[in-house]
């Protein structure tokens, strides 16, 4: 069944919630919601079965959540906070929630903690960061920025994927998933946002102040270029942070085996 929750500027926000036990908030990365990610729903029931409550939302932008509000990276945050204050009513939790950031939304997850959400601990899937105050993250926030600016949807996407092939570019136009892929092209400015953030300043800087334990994790096949530094890279800057591989190719994950993953470490580092 679906909720909702109100946003700090009134937009309306969707989750599932299903589960019983310490909440986990999956945090989507580009292009994802629920109607569209099957793999992230059948993750939630996965780590639902392993004790968990688990929170499976639309970030504005997408699906059933708000769509004509602004989408940048401080209003993504906020409504992370109003999901984290409902689920603390709901659970009468003095402490926060865990948070599963999946690619770009494991940035989000990263800015929310060192913005001082409430985090238990952290779990992230390849986090596509780019060298430690770098400016492609800042060119790219401005490329994309100038492009919802316009009145060419499609070219939001297309500059968002401009690193992929160019024949997959093209397979995916002419399937019905484009439709909805260009529909929520103004989100996308959160995600390069959270890229651009952690560029910003020194990682230790940035992430040096979250306490909460965290895993970054990788696949255990060849990692897309970039991700394996970028995983070093932020455990370096965190004080309780660790590096794991868990089953994925190019990019991608298997339900099952990522729900065990962050069941076996939030069992390890979250109280009941």
């Amino acid at each position: 069944m679906s909720h909702t929750v109100i946003s700090h500027d009134g937009a309306s926000i969707a989750y599932d919630r299903e589960g019983e036990g310490p909440p986990v908030v999956l945090v989507g990365g580009a292009f994802q919601f629920r109607a569209f990610d099957p793999a992230t729903k059948q993750l939630a029931t996965h780590l639902a079965k392993r004790g968990y409550t688990v929170v499976n939302y639309d970030r504005r932008g997408r699906g059933e959540s708000a769509h004509d509000v602004p989408m940048g990276l401080h209003e993504t945050l906020a409504d992370l906070r109003a999901i984290v204050a409902e689920l603390q009513r709901i659970h009468e939790l003095g402490e926060g929630v865990a948070l599963f950031g999946n690619s770009s939304g494991g940035a989000i997850a990263l800015a929310a903690a060192a913005h001082g959400l409430p985090v238990t601990a952290i779990v992230a899937f390849e986090v596509p960061i780019g060298a430690e105050q770098g400016h492609e993250g800042a060119e790219f926030l401005d490329g994309i920025r100038e492009r919802v600016a316009g009145d060419d949807p499609d070219a939001v996407v297309e500059y968002f994927m401009k690193d992929m092939p160019p024949d997959w570019l093209e397979q995916a136009k002419g399937t019905p998933a484009w439709p909805l892929m260009v529909r929520i092209g103004p989100s996308l400015e959160a995600d390069a946002e959270s890229l651009a953030w952690a560029q910003s300043a020194p990682h230790a800087e940035l992430l040096g102040s979250i306490q909460a334990p965290t895993l970054v994790l990788v696949g255990e096949e060849e990692a897309p270029n970039g991700m394996a530094p970028a995983a070093d890279a932020i455990v370096a800057a965190m004080p309780h942070a660790e590096r794991g591989t868990v089953p994925a190719v190019q990019h991608s994950w298997q339900p099952e085996s990522m729900a065990g993953a962050i069941a076996d470490f939030l069992d390890a580092h979250v109280e009941r």
